[in-house]
């Protein structure tokens, strides 16, 4: 074994060499359905699943901090040590503004992995509203938002090419399949 964790090592640390790993970034108001795709993709693929919820949840229990980009900042860093261990990683967060969508481009470039940007969205207004108003949450101490403050979020136009999945009037099982396909395209 240490000859395989050596041989991977120094592929990925090698100045011109690019890590096999890929890192997949999710993005999308809450409610969309992008933790389900996420966690269903690391499953299919291997990779972990860097939640920015709950890393955010543990900073505020934990530390007691204000939290603000603090979860990003430290998701970030975790995101590019998996990289660099030839792991992929799918970060899984609202991702909502032009900054933090380059600066997890900018993690997979540090680790020299590929990326793949995900833009989950759920085109019907009514299934939206539904799933936000009736989820409950999976992280204990968590506050979901409301309706009103997923429709009042600060949430960017994108500037870059994404691959984006409507959740509206599908399954969990068709959406992954759907972002599977899309994701074989790209790199296939």
């Amino acid at each position: 074994m240490p000859g395989v964790v050596g041989a991977r090592m120094g592929r990925v640390a090698s100045g011109d060499a690019v890590n096999e790993a890929k890192l997949y970034i999710f993005a999308g108001l809450p409610g969309s359905g992008k933790t389900t795709l996420a966690r269903l993709l690391a499953q299919r693929t291997g990779g972990a699943h860097l939640r920015i919820d709950t890393i955010e949840q543990a900073l505020r229990d934990l530390c007691s901090v204000d939290v603000q980009g603090e979860g990003y900042r430290l998701a970030y860093r975790i995101a590019e040590d998996i990289l660099n261990v030839g792991v992929g990683a799918v970060a899984d967060s609202c991702n909502p503004i032009e900054l933090t969508r380059r600066e997890w481009e900018a993690t997979a470039r540090r680790a020299r992995s590929p990326y793949v940007n995900i833009e989950v969205i759920c085109s019907d207004p009514r299934q939206h509203r539904e799933r936000v108003e009736t989820r409950t949450s999976t992280i204990p101490g968590h506050r979901l938002p409301t309706w009103s403050e997923v429709e009042t979020r600060e949430y960017h136009a994108w500037t870059v090419a994404r691959i984006v999945i409507d959740t509206a009037g599908k399954t969990p099982g068709e959406c992954i399949e759907e972002l599977l396909s899309q994701v074989s395209d790209k790199t296939g």
